[in-house]
């Protein structure tokens, strides 16, 4: 950059901080109704229909939303305290009267040419505060690549769904440059410090600096454009941003700037080189902590609630609980300073991932050193373990009950189906869970099983139970069919008896963590399973064939998006769990010596894997392509676009470089991936056991790890369309496999 161009950027960065009404300019009322901004919605997603709905306020006496539905003058009347509410008012009369649905994966917007009048009146009040969204992972698992287009759309998604306390972090990269430029700090001592744009979730939490870089300056600006259009956006609609506060991660060249501050170097021991903090103790850390708020406001405003999460997968130097207080104590005072109503919203992980650390006195004195209300948790996978068992409910600070579901944005069916719909409900009604005030979504990556998350979020504006701060559990005998046909189109008994499979096995909960993957995507080996790549299913694999015998047996031409989606990943999964069968056929008969049986078996595994990519070529979601035709177009040099593809590839499959521990724990099966990438891996595989007798996994293991590092760094486009007819591929599949499956 020149030095002419960073005179302009600096100057223009530190514009906004001269004087208080500037900063106060930025901030949003987040109370009350924005009429324009629920028209606007509401165009954007039922245009056709969007003069037969009016929009008024609703005022409540009460701490939570409110809205109501019903028919005036020929129109659908919602009403509601503030835009979330009145978008969850347009989604309850979709879903309910004209049953319809609007998914991650697939809409059903089939609307009748009259709309449907509603006979009475209905109001709902939420119980729930809060209802808070996202997990610093699913910026990069998932939204690494959004364009204003894409988070406008999920924005909707997220207003239509009820969430009004969404993580809002794009573009914090451009507040750190800022700030440090303003202590003195030039590009290149900032040059190691900036990571690549695919691992901005773990730079923000400290656990790794550089990796993926080095970032260019039209990638900051773009992104602090682009948090601003989410910023406006969210709260336009009455939503409150959860922004990031300071935990004292610092520059690699922060100890030479200032030799005399305490940092600690930490590693998070995953490959990738150490990161320093600074020590919460040094006065400089209260004085950073106030700078980066106080331009992070000037920039993006603020509704005083800032997300900081110290010793992410990091161990604190001291299980002392006297220094833990200490630490949160000096965390929070640096958000006090800046913004005297600062609420820190901290993530629960810590608790659940380092348990053998964090002991009641550890996390007790932590929690306790905030006062008041000031603090505020997220359990962030109470579906799995609930943290606020074990804490008496944190000890008695706020806290939000949340689903976690998806790993590393892996691809499988899976979910705890009974929890989620009646797990929050409990809680809430359980006098031991304390300050309950709300529920939320924290998945690692979106776009896998949207029926957990339409099920999850039915929680929202579930009818109150004995009280108006209680809820009632979802009755899953009587929602699901409601799912099936707003999904679909239509139901059937058949699909009924599919989905109550698919609720006993895949949804079932059991055993397992995380969803299984498939051996497919897994580094080439003899076992059933790899480090990240666990094949452990929740249920026995032929429990699942009826299911999709069943939706074989449904499915018609001209499906509905959803129907489509459904069907082909119940197949992607069958056929997943096939490999494994596959697998262990070849590895058999090599230890046998058969080599005949071991030629035909791999060869049918090698086409599996070709049957799977192409029965993912038909579904948009499914698609290797736009993930890297996305990155690239983010690029506006050839070296930015050859970065980002970088970046794109190297996060699904190595995640670090050749020699990472983290290899496939972000794994795809997508289509593209699978021929390009996992298939030549296997064929490489079955080639070196061909002229090794006796072979030596290790070596084998040392030359794939470079033809991987190769990989991330090639260039290749990949389709970004969907190929092919999706139901008669799977017909097509399910003749040339059911049979050999049993049952």
């Amino acid at each position: 950059m020149t030095r002419h161009l960073f005179i302009i950027l600096v100057c223009c960065a530190l514009l906004p901080l001269t004087g208080e009404a500037q900063r106060t300019s930025f901030k949003s009322a987040t109370t009350g109704l924005d009429k324009a901004a629920s028209y606007a919605l509401i165009a954007r997603v039922i245009p056709r229909h969007a003069a037969d709905f009016t929009v008024e306020p609703l005022t409540t006496d009460t701490a939570g939303d409110v809205f109501e539905v019903g028919s005036k003058a020929g129109k659908i009347v919602l009403r509601g305290n503030n835009g979330v509410a009145v978008a969850s008012a347009l989604y309850f009369y979709l879903t309910e009267y004209t049953h319809c649905q609007i998914t991650w994966n697939g809409d059903n917007l089939q609307l009748p040419a009259t709309l449907p009048a509603v006979p009475t009146t209905v109001h709902r009040l939420s119980p729930w505060r809060y209802r808070y969204y996202l997990n610093y992972c699913t910026f990069n698992y998932s939204m690494s690549w959004w364009d204003w287009d894409r988070w406008q759309r999920e924005i909707d998604w997220m207003a239509l769904h009820g969430i009004n306390m969404p993580l809002a972090i794009t573009g914090e990269e451009y507040t750190w440059y800022t700030v440090y430029h303003d202590m003195g700090f030039s590009d290149a001592d900032l040059a190691a410090f900036f990571c690549g744009p695919a691992y901005f979730a773990w730079f923000w939490m400290g656990n790794l600096d550089g990796w993926g870089g080095p970032l260019p300056m039209h990638w900051m600006l773009m992104q602090k454009d682009l948090q601003k259009k989410i910023l406006d956006r969210e709260r336009s609609l009455g939503m409150t941003p959860v922004l990031p506060a300071f935990t004292g991660h610092v520059p690699p060249s922060f100890p030479r700037k200032f030799p005399s501050a305490h940092c600690k170097v930490t590693n998070w021991k995953n490959g990738f080189n150490d990161t320093y903090l600074l020590d919460a103790t040094d006065p400089l850390f209260a004085e950073i902590g106030k700078k980066f708020l106080a331009t992070q406001t000037a920039l993006f405003g603020t509704d005083h609630l800032y997300s900081a999460d110290t010793f992410n997968e990091n161990e604190p130097p001291s299980d002392d609980p006297a220094y833990l207080a200490g630490l949160s104590g000096k965390i929070y005072a640096g958000m006090r300073q800046a913004d005297p109503d600062a609420t820190w919203v901290m993530q629960g992980w810590l608790f659940y991932s380092d348990r053998k650390f964090w002991k009641a006195p550890q996390i007790k004195a932590l929690l306790d050193a905030v006062p008041g209300d000031h603090m505020l948790l997220l359990d962030l996978a109470a579906e799995i373990e609930p943290i606020w068992k074990r804490t008496q409910a944190f000890y008695g600070k706020p806290w939000i009950w949340n689903m976690i579901n998806n790993f590393g944005g892996n691809v499988n069916l899976f979910g705890r189906m009974d929890a989620a719909a009646t797990d929050p409900a409990e809680a809430l009604a359980d006098t031991a869970s304390g300050k309950l005030q709300g529920i939320g979504l924290t998945m690692e990556g979106i776009a896998t099983n949207p029926v957990l998350y339409e099920l999850m979020l039915q929680n929202t504006w579930q009818p109150a139970g004995a009280s108006a701060h209680q809820a009632t559990p979802i009755d899953l005998h009587t929602w699901l069919p409601s799912y099936i046909r707003n999904r679909y189109g239509f139901t059937t008994p058949g699909l009924e008896k599919a989905w109550d499979i698919l609720h006993h096995t895949v949804y079932n909960g059991k055993v397992i963590r995380d969803g299984a993957e498939s051996i497919i995507t897994g580094r080439p080996t003899f076992d059933s399973s790899t480090v990240w790549t666990r094949t452990k299913l929740n249920y026995a694999p032929g429990d699942l064939l009826p299911a999709w015998d069943l939706f074989v047996q449904a499915a018609k031409p001209h499906p509905t998006e959803g129907f489509e989606f459904d069907l082909v990943d119940l197949t992607r999964q069958v056929l997943a769990n096939y490999a494994t069968v596959l697998q262990q056929q070849w590895v058999r008969s090599y230890r046998d010596h058969d080599t005949a049986a071991f030629r035909q078996q791999t060869a049918d595994f090698l086409a599996l894997i070709d049957d799977l990519d192409d029965l993912l070529a038909t579904q948009k979601d499914f698609l290797l392509g736009p993930w890297l035709a996305d990155a690239r177009n983010k690029g506006i040099t050839p070296e930015e676009k050859a970065l980002y593809e970088r970046n794109a590839r190297d996060l699904i499959t190595l995640w670090g470089d050749a020699n990472s521990p983290l290899h496939e724990y972000a794994n795809r099966q997508w289509s593209g991936l699978l021929k390009d990438f996992y298939k030549p891996r296997w064929e490489k595989f079955f080639a070196f056991l061909a002229a090794n007798p006796s072979p030596d996994p290790a070596s084998f293991d040392t030359t794939i790890r470079q033809w991987e590092w190769s990989w991330v760094n090639e260039q290749k486009a990949f389709p970004t369309t969907p190929k092919g007819d999706p139901i008669a591929t799977v017909k097509q599949l399910y003749r040339k496999y059911r049979k050999a499956m049993g049952l």
